[in-house]
């Protein structure tokens, strides 16, 4: 068994030694220029529906970009058998894992820039124009996180295959001069969030439903955020200004304490969870295009109440309601949908909390920077390990005893050209 489990470990590490070193090997490209010179010609090919601007273009980024990476892969692979060489000799042909591996990158990349026929297609898979039928993903490399590099962000999401590169150095996610309003902006953790996103070079924008507008004091400097007032239950009066947002951070809510009355019941979930739906189901209208599936997010504040209780039965109940339907829509979003799983910080809904709305702001940017779906932010360590679980347990119970919508169907469907007449048979289904 132990023999087993060092050659795995070779063969494992020699190739996730290719990927980090082709993602370090990127990410160099962009700040050292000798490099950029060659990698700039990989931002040359592509218009934004990922077709080539011309096959000469494309067959010159690779002889460039693409096939001066895997050598260097291919190097670092070799190095890594000479050590497995001389640290375990008997193991040191599990190291070259990698090297076939990197092979097959560096063969690729030559077939694409000596222009054979077909080679695009099988080999570049995150260049491929069409429809994108899934939001960005979370662990692996699809085409809408890769379409953000070259039309987002040029600074940000570098990693060619695994996304670990951009988690750890906090590229995974770029808010660089996105659009981003914040419900819920003239509380505490609200005015927090829009400093913490001015500071990141997003444009952020109030949504309160007071009749102030919201001012920052930034570095000494009193700042004017663009406020735009509604009203809970008047949703639907957001949606032309939904259609310009690239990210809608829900952070309305309510605390009624120890309240139990009609009138509690009804506020606490008509404000904590109808109304963040309404936002919710607003939004994801407005997700139409390769563009908006890249770019276009949710954050949606659940709190800690989802699996801690929050001492105000109220607001447990109203909080783990929207929480378990965010789960459950996201299953099937056309964006990506985050959810801030957050202790208790003070504000005027909990006076006693623990943490700093401004060191809760912090954490949270950062780690949706990191690319983390649930951004837990708490001073208890059992959320840590209790969220994870439930998240995974009752996304999995959601899927196994839940069904797509019909609209999400009708989509599949027309993406893959079959006819009207299939779509409106699942309508009357």
């Amino acid at each position: 068994m132990t023999n087993y489990l060092i050659a795995a470990a070779w063969g494992f590490g020699s190739v996730l030694l290719a990927e980090l070193v082709r993602d370090i090997y990127h990410f160099l490209a962009h700040i050292y220029p000798p490099l950029y010179r060659l990698h700039v010609w990989h931002h040359r090919v592509f218009r934004p529906n990922l077709t080539p601007v011309n096959d000469r273009i494309y067959q010159q980024a690779h002889w460039r970009n693409d096939v001066p990476e895997a050598l260097v892969m291919l190097l670092s692979g070799l190095l890594f058998w000479a050590l497995a060489y001389v640290i375990t000799p008997h193991f040191h042909p599990w190291a070259l894992v990698g090297c076939t591996y990197t092979l097959g990158f560096l063969l690729s990349a030559i077939a694409r820039a000596s222009g054979l026929n077909g080679a695009d297609k099988f080999t570049d898979l995150t260049h491929q124009p069409g429809d994108f039928l899934t939001p960005p993903s979370i662990w692996l490399v699809n085409r809408p996180y890769h379409w953000r590099h070259h039309f987002d962000n040029q600074n940000a999401y570098f990693c060619g295959t695994l996304t670990l590169i951009d988690k750890l150095m906090g590229t995974a996610l770029s808010l660089k001069g996105k659009t981003i309003a914040v419900t819920g902006a003239s509380g505490s953790l609200g005015r927090q969030l829009l400093t913490q996103l001015y500071k990141a070079d997003a444009k952020a924008i109030a949504l309160t439903s007071g009749t102030e507008n919201i001012n920052l004091s930034i570095d000494g400097e009193n700042l004017a955020i663009p406020t735009i007032n509604w009203q809970i239950s008047q949703e639907s009066n957001l949606a032309e200004l939904l259609e310009k947002v690239d990210i809608l951070v829900i952070n309305h809510g309510i605390n009624v304490q120890g309240e139990r009355t009609k009138d509690a019941i009804a506020n606490s979930y008509e404000i904590n969870t109808f109304s963040a739906f309404r936002l919710i189901e607003l939004f994801l209208t407005t997700v139409r295009t390769n563009e908006d599936i890249a770019k276009k997010e949710i954050w949606v504040n659940t709190s800690e109440a989802e699996v801690i209780p929050a001492i105000s039965p109220l607001y447990e109940l109203s909080k783990r309601a929207l929480g378990d339907l965010v789960t459950l829509r996201r299953l099937d979003a056309p964006c990506v949908i985050r959810k801030l799983i957050l202790g208790p910080f003070k504000s005027s809904l909990n006076p006693i909390g623990v943490m700093s709305a401004e060191w809760v702001a912090k954490q949270i940017i950062k780690q949706a920077k990191s690319g983390n779906r649930n951004i837990i932010v708490t001073i208890n360590p059992l959320t840590l390990i209790i969220f994870p679980i439930k998240e995974f347990f009752v996304s999995l119970y959601f899927q196994i005893f839940s069904h797509k919508s019909s609209s999400v169907k009708e989509l599949e469907i027309n993406s893959s050209g079959v006819e009207t007449k299939v779509k409106e048979t699942i309508r009357r289904e």
